[in-house]
C-alpha cells in the first residue's frame, strides 16, 4: 500500500506540474488506533514553479487528488502552508510530526525548522480543546456511541496535557500521549477500549463507558480554563518564512 500511495503522489506531481516536498499519513493510522476498515488519509505539501506565483489568475492553493472508500489524498501549496504555520496551525504541526512519512525532502526540513518558532501554546491549546469539545457534544452524549469517537476526544485532551508540560507540539502517536500521568484504573480502561476499537468497524455502536465519559468531562473544564489563562505569545516576524518561500520557488524555476 505504501508503494501504491507513492505512485499516486508521483502521478499528482506529473499531472499538476508540482513538486511534492513532504507527504504523510495524517489520520487514525498515524495516531495508532485505526479500525479494520479505516481509509488512508494522505496529506502532502507542494511547491509550484515561480511563474505560477506571479500569475494574475492565481491557481488554487489546495489539490484534492483522490477521495474514495480507500484513499483521502489532498495537498496544500507551500504559500498556504507557510501562512498557516505563522498562525500556529495545529494540524500542520501534526502533519510535520507524523510517524508515517511517504516522502520528505531536504527543503521541507528547512521549512519546518523555520516554522517551529511560530508554535503558540495558547492557540494550540484552544485548538485541541475545541476538537475534544466538539467531538464530545456531537458524538458522546447519546445512549450509544462509537468507540472511535472516544479517541477523537481523548487524544486532543492528552495533547493539551503534553503542551502544558512541554510547551511544544505534542506527539502524534496515541501510545506516546498515554505516557502522561493518570490513575491506573483509568489507564487500564482506556487501553482495553483501544484494543476493542482496533477490532471493531468504524460504524459500530456501543453503550457509553462512564469512567471514560467522566474523565473527558473533567478534562474539558480544565483545558478550557487553562487555555483562557495563558498569555498570548508574541508572534514571530515573517522573515524566516519569507526566506524559505523565496528559496523554494527559486529552486523550482
Amino acid at each position: 500500500m505504501v508503494e501504491e500511495i507513492r505512485k499516486k503522489l508521483r502521478e499528482a506531481e506529473e499531472k499538476e506540474d508540482i513538486k511534492i516536498l513532504y507527504a504523510v499519513e495524517s489520520g487514525s493510522r498515524s495516531w495508532g488506533f485505526a479500525s479494520p476498515d479505516s481509509d488512508y488519509d494522505v496529506r502532502f505539501i507542494y511547491v509550484r514553479k515561480l511563474e505560477d506565483y506571479l500569475r494574475l489568475d492565481q491557481k488554487r492553493d489546495v489539490i484534492e487528488w483522490q477521495l474514495d472508500e480507500i484513499f483521502d489524498i489532498n495537498g496544500w501549496d507551500i504559500r498556504k502552508t507557510l501562512t498557516q504555520f505563522h498562525k500556529s496551525n495545529a494540524t500542520l504541526f501534526e502533519w510535520s510530526n507524523s510517524p508515517m512519512v511517504y516522502k520528505e525532502t531536504p527543503e521541507w526540513k528547512e521549512v519546518y525548522q523555520a516554522a517551529k518558532a511560530c508554535f503558540s501554546v495558547k492557540s494550540t491549546l484552544y485548538h485541541y480543546y475545541g476538537v475534544a469539545k466538539s467531538t464530545y457534544c456531537q458524538f458522546l452524549t447519546g445512549e450509544e456511541v462509537k468507540y472511535k469517537k472516544y479517541f477523537y476526544a481523548l487524544r486532543p485532551l492528552l495533547a493539551c496535557r503534553y503542551i502544558w508540560e512541554h510547551r511544544c507540539p505534542p506527539p502524534i502517536v496515541f501510545a506516546e500521549l498515554m505516557r502522561m500521568d493518570m490513575p491506573a484504573d483509568l489507564r487500564k480502561e482506556i487501553e482495553e477500549l483501544l484494543e476493542k476499537k482496533k477490532r471493531t468497524l468504524e460504524g459500530d455502536k456501543h453503550s457509553p463507558i462512564p469512567r471514560i465519559q467522566d474523565f473527558i468531562v473533567r478534562e474539558l473544564e480544565v483545558w478550557k480554563a487553562r487555555a483562557e489563562e495563558v498569555k498570548e505569545e508574541k508572534k514571530e516576524d515573517w522573515t524566516a518564512l519569507n526566506q524559505s518561500f523565496l528559496r523554494l520557488v527559486e529552486k523550482n524555476l
